[in-house]
């Protein structure tokens, strides 16, 4: 079974139907040992980092989280479940999990329209076993106005270009995360979710 973190925000719906839609068991949820017994996790995610933040520490999602991650299950995050990994934000100064370095930015101003909004490329630059048999420049929808600058070039696996060019698909270990969101992203997006179901959480 796939948990769907419900942290009382995000795309929460459009992910679970996606995922049904592929036949496979799922469930929306902040029960910690409902997520601690799933077989991957999924944390989706629109909204604002800061109250994201301070929402999954009432919870109590934060600890989760780290834990499910520390044991190797196989974790997705999906837009500010991307953000949220990282060790902060620049949206409302926020202080996120700190699971993989670096940090969240705004887009320049003197750049693209933000938000960023719409179909874009990704440019695989390595391979990961979540986007086998996808084209290396597919085209996903995006909906952000802040995009993930990781430390470390080894975590980015796939790039897009918006006015910069931005990390659009991190990866370490168990934990794979899109800055777009496969579940509004056609074929591509469903390929994505079924290798994420099939996924052993091995990379690299």
């Amino acid at each position: 079974m796939i948990a769907v973190i419900d942290y009382r925000a995000g795309n929460l719906r459009s992910v679970h139907r996606a995922v049904q839609h592929l036949g496979i068991a799922c469930s929306i949820t902040s029960d910690a040992a409902k997520i601690r017994s799933a077989s991957r996790v999924i944390f989706p995610g629109v909204g604002a980092a800061g109250s994201a933040m301070e929402t999954i520490r009432a919870l109590k999602l934060d600890e989760v989280i780290r834990e499910v991650i520390s044991r190797g299950i196989p974790f997705l995050g999906i837009c500010l479940g991307t953000q949220i990994i990282l060790d902060g934000s620049e949206e409302d100064s926020a202080r996120c999990l700190g699971i993989i370095p670096g940090m969240v930015r705004r887009f320049p101003e003197a750049g693209e329209k933000i938000p960023h909004m719409g179909w874009n490329t990704i440019e695989v630059i390595k391979d990961h076993p979540v986007l086998q048999g996808i084209d290396t420049h597919a085209q996903f929808y995006f909906v952000h106005s802040f995009y993930p600058d990781a430390a470390n070039v080894e975590n980015i696996v796939a790039q897009t270009e918006y006015g910069i060019t931005f990390p659009s698909v991190l990866a370490r270990d168990n934990i794979v995360a899109t800055q777009f969101h496969p579940e509004k992203s056609g074929r591509y997006g469903l390929s994505l979710l079924k290798n994420f179901s099939l996924w052993d959480g091995s990379w690299g």
